[in-house]
């Protein structure tokens, strides 16, 4: 600021030498969209959407704020009244229970694809931490979608959320899966913004990985393919199916062999506790399969955290899961991470014995872009180029000049010269790992100048995952 001396006498001026910093924003932030029991806002406001009121996102920190704010499972009824039905064997002496068995059929069952209460369960066991959910409407409703891109609509007005999560599967709304327009939707939107990617499932089930794998590639149109990522297949949680109390009383009390007429659930407590708890332990035995995409959320978060953005979210165990729901070789992996024909990377999921089951890819759909075929050099690219145009917004309306200028470079050096001491960036010096230009006749023009603009150019030599370990042998022969 210029100083108008007046009076005779000496005079302090603090003369700031160091540049401002850049601060690094969030990576993780996923934004999950789906339906819900209900939806409240911190006011205990209903905020579900209507025909006129829009889906409201609300940030959450801890899956007690989610059942705070949204509610639990949806009470997955068909399972527990076809492959789920508990059955109940007394043995009696005198008229008198002396031995009672309760089993329940295990066998997997379709659910209703209201996947969003498992979601963030998945979510926050791999490492998640703050999180947008966004409801499309209640368990009643239908996912549409015109549901799905308002969903979309409203995460594009959030400037924090970095990644998007479709959590609901139907079928029933367009092409194959249901799910093309919005898919092309939410990669069109990371395009624009340039701040999140789109994490998708391949929806299709079946016992083919070539079938799903054409499913998923024929719903993602060609466009935006660096701002997505697929992965596959679903994975066998060890989480139970939703149900309510109203299919416990149906089975003691109507259901086969139900040993209690006209008895309420609380009655049936009161009479007999053991017979309630051990009914109900039976029914969470029956676990529930998960499309991946939350818990991979998740893994991203918790590599972030650990090791930084610039790392592949792969070769990462996946918690509360048993395994992936179908094994796949690494020969039929060949064709699902190199497609030469559309370049549509999916990453697998696989169960190697003696490490679990880990993430066993790291490409974007753009599988066949040298530029933009890691997940991880895009999501790093995203960090870069979101945390330094909001540290230089500072610079809108000051002068268009060589002191701004220099302000600028030794603020975005600086911040790149500590990502590559982490290891963000490649080279044995900084010259080598990154460039950052700006000046009349370097980056601008007299014309730019002129008309407002100051140009800024940065080049990044960002790490990329080893993807392929090749160990060569030979004999050495006796000399």
């Amino acid at each position: 600021m210029a100083t108008n001396y007046k009076t005779p006498g000496v005079y302090i001026e603090e003369i700031s030498k160091l540049p401002a910093s850049i601060a690094a924003v969030e990576t993780a932030i996923p934004a999950f969209m789906g339906r819900t029991e209900f939806a409240k806002d911190e006011n205990g406001n209903d905020i579900l959407p209507t025909v006129t009121k829009l889906p409201t996102p609300i940030r959450i920190t801890s899956f007690l704020d989610y059942q705070k704010y949204f509610g639990g499972a949806n009470s997955e009824t068909s399972v527990f009244e076809t492959s789920g039905i508990p059955t109940i064997t007394d043995t009696e002496v005198a008229g008198k229970v002396v031995k009672r068995i309760i089993t329940c059929d295990a066998k997997k069952s379709a659910a209703s694809g209201r996947y969003m209460y498992y979601a963030i369960q998945m979510f926050y066991a791999n490492g998640g931490g703050p999180c947008y959910i966004v409801s499309s409407g209640n368990y009643a409703s239908t996912i549409t979608n015109v549901a799905a891109k308002a969903c979309l609509d409203a995460v594009a007005k959030v400037d924090e959320p970095t990644m998007l999560v479709l959590t609901d599967k139907h079928t029933s709304f367009g092409a194959t899966s249901g799910y093309k327009d919005v898919y092309d939707y939410a990669l069109a939107q990371c395009a624009k913004l340039q701040d999140r990617i789109a994490i998708f499932d391949a929806w299709v089930l079946s016992d083919s990985p070539f079938t799903d794998a054409g499913v998923i590639r024929d719903d993602i149109s060609a466009e935006y393919l660096k701002y997505g990522a697929v992965y596959y297949p679903w994975l066998q949680s060890t989480l139970s199916y939703g149900y309510n109390d109203s299919i416990v009383v149906k089975h003691l009390v109507n259901g086969v062999n139900g040993p209690y007429n006209d008895a309420t659930l609380s009655d049936i407590k009161a009479m007999d506790l053991n017979t309630y708890r051990a009914l109900t332990n039976e029914m969470d035995k029956n676990v529930i399969d998960l499309p991946p995409s939350s818990a991979v959320a998740g893994i991203m978060a918790r590599v972030d955290n650990n090791r930084g953005v610039w790392k592949a979210p792969a070769n990462e165990s996946i918690k509360m899961v048993t395994g992936p729901s179908l094994k796949v070789t690494a020969q039929q992996q060949e064709t699902l991470n190199i497609d030469p024909t559309t370049g549509k990377s999916i990453n697998v999921i696989r169960f190697f014995t003696g490490k679990g089951t880990l993430v066993w890819g790291a490409r974007t759909l753009a599988g066949n872009d040298n530029e933009w075929r890691y997940i991880s050099v895009r999501r790093f690219y995203n960090f870069v180029e979101e945390s330094v145009k909001k540290a230089t917004e500072f610079v809108v309306f000051e002068p268009n000049d060589a002191n701004t200028w220099l302000r600028v470079k030794a603020m975005c050096e600086n911040f790149l010269n500590q990502l590559w001491r982490q290891g963000a960036l490649q080279g044995a010096k900084p010259d080598d790992a990154y460039f950052v230009r700006i000046g009349l006749g370097i980056t601008m023009t007299s014309l730019d100048i002129l008309e407002g603009r100051m140009n800024v150019e940065i080049g990044m030599a960002a790490v990329r995952p080893a993807e392929f370990i090749i160990l060569k042998f030979s004999h050495k022969l006796q000399e």
